[in-house]
Parts: C-alpha cells; structure tokens; sequence
C-alpha cells in the first residue's frame, strides 16, 4: 500500500509535511530568539551597553528592540501575526548584522574559542526572519486557524 492511500483519509493539516516542518523551525527558532530576547528585557533601557559604555542608542530605541525580539520569539512560537512578527525580527537582525560588520567582526571567528563576536549568527537569524515573512507560519498555526 503506497503512503498516499494510508494519508488519504487524514485531515489535510496531518499530513501536510511542509506545515510540520516549519511548525518545528517556528518552535525551535521561536524559542532561540524568545530566551535571546529575554536578556533585552530585564534590562531594556541599557542592554547595548557594553563594560559600562553606553550604546549610543536612545533608552528607548532600546526598548522597543527588546520587545519585538522577545514579543517576535513569542508570536513565531506560536504562528501568530507572523509576517508582522517577522517583519519586526528581520528588522531587528539587520541593525544587529549592521552593528557586527560595522565594527569589523567577521562572518566566522577563526576559531570557535577566539575572543570577540562574528555576525554569522545574525545573517542565519535575518534569513529565517525573511523566510518566515515570505513564507508565512504553515498550516498548523494560529494564523492559519484564524485567518483562512
């Protein structure tokens, strides 16, 4: 019996391969960037401030970056509002991915245990943002069960 015969009389969301996978890349990007996102918020007036030197950005250019990265975290976890969501994380990864280049910090360390930052993982994360704002959240995900 060919699986297409044994999937044939499932509900459609059961056995939609795309919608679980990008239920499990929401899931275990959602929750990367919610726990990358928490660190902003319990300091959301200075967490750019680096050994005590200020950021350069407005207290609360700061804040509104901490919330979207963890509020973003949230809402891609759960497949709601999520080009929005999206939008506000890609948003977000491009002044991080600008900041690294900007200050000259490569692509990947020379070593895994070098000192000092590489914007590899910012690019990764602008990329998935992207691919979520094109792509949207899958079939199995609040969007879908609210607005389709």
């Amino acid at each position: 019996m060919v699986i297409q015969d044994l999937l044939h009389d499932l509900p459609p969301f059961l056995y939609n391969f795309q919608g679980w996978g990008l239920l499990v890349m929401r899931l275990i990007w959602g929750t990367v960037i919610v726990l990358y996102g928490w660190r902003m918020v319990k300091n959301p007036l200075h967490w750019m401030d680096r050994g005590g030197k200020p950021s350069g950005f407005p207290s609360f250019v700061q804040v509104i970056g901490a919330f979207t990265i963890f509020g973003g975290g949230i809402a891609i976890i759960l497949g709601f509002l999520t080009p929005l969501a999206a939008l506000g994380l890609a948003g977000a990864m491009a002044i991080a991915l600008w900041l690294h280049v900007s200050h000259g910090e490569p692509l990947i360390k020379k070593q895994p245990d070098a000192p000092g930052d590489s914007y590899e993982a910012s690019l990764v994360y602008l990329a998935i943002a992207v691919l979520f704002l094109f792509v949207g959240p899958g079939n199995l995900s609040l969007d879908s069960l609210l607005f389709r």
